[in-house]
């Protein structure tokens, strides 16, 4: 059962440019699903599509639907989103730097304000980031980049969310660190159902953490596979990695797994 399904998603910014044009693709209930292509190819568009975000940045949605539970959700308001589910890790983490990480933590518990059991989604988010717990009065500003977005999933984490959309996690950060970071994110999908949409130009991460991939070319897929058969795909790693050396780093991946 498809928790998430986009249709012939086309979407124009300030009228003129054109971020994707009939992009399709489906999310299944826990599923991982991975957006490849290289920078500009339209994969931010479709996750500020589908959390509704797009018109924060002058975008519009001509044509296409997004379907959350078969319900068709274009034009539905951010805030609306979040209370059925969705929630987005943004590019670059985007916390509150002069507020503490409690407060950033409560900040993301908002939309789920009035529902039964916050302090236990507070005591599992710490359970599963453990430094945060170590941190809670700190200002999240003098976090490591690594701990802020560990705040950042885990503050997204706090809305409760069935759909979690990732843009970049693993931007600037440590081996180690998004290795851990994957972890997390196969816990809360295996453990507490929770479907992911993930933006990454990690293929480590991309081959940990989801089952199958799409590739974005100019604002269209033009290639769906599952993840690792994606990955390993000649003209998949022109497109995404750009260059012979990474594409070698994915076949020394796939292999170690």
């Amino acid at each position: 059962m498809s928790l998430l399904r986009v249709e012939g998603l086309t979407v124009r910014y300030g009228g003129a440019v054109l971020g994707v044009d009939g992009v399709g693709f489906e999310v299944p209930a826990a599923g991982a699903v991975a957006l490849l292509g290289a920078n500009g190819a339209g994969k931010t568009t479709v996750l500020r599509a589908v959390s509704g975000l797009l018109r924060f940045h002058h975008g519009v949605i001509e044509r296409g639907a997004i379907y959350l539970d078969d319900r068709n959700v274009v034009g539905a308001d951010c805030s609306r989103l979040v209370g059925a589910g969705v929630a987005q890790v943004l590019e670059g983490r985007r916390i509150f730097a002069e507020l503490s990480v409690a407060d950033n933590l409560r900040a993301g518990g908002f939309a789920a304000q009035g529902r039964a059991g916050g302090e236990a989604v507070r005591q599992h988010v710490l359970d599963l980031f453990p430094l945060l717990g170590e941190r809670l009065e700190q200002p999240a500003g003098l976090l490591s980049g690594g701990e802020q977005q560990m705040l950042a999933i885990g503050r997204a984490l706090m809305a409760r969310p069935r759909l979690l959309l990732l843009d970049e996690p693993s931007l600037g950060l440590a081996p180690l660190v998004v290795q851990r970071i994957g972890e997390v994110l196969n816990r809360i999908r295996q453990d507490d159902g929770v479907a992911i949409l993930l933006v990454d130009q990690s293929t480590a991460l991309a081959l940990a953490l989801t089952e199958s991939g799409h590739l974005l070319e100019n604002g269209r897929v033009v290639h769906s596979a599952p993840t690792a058969e994606l990955l390993a795909d000649e003209r998949v790693r022109a497109a995404y990695l750009g260059t012979r050396a990474g594409g070698d780093l994915v076949t020394a991946e796939i292999e170690r797994r």
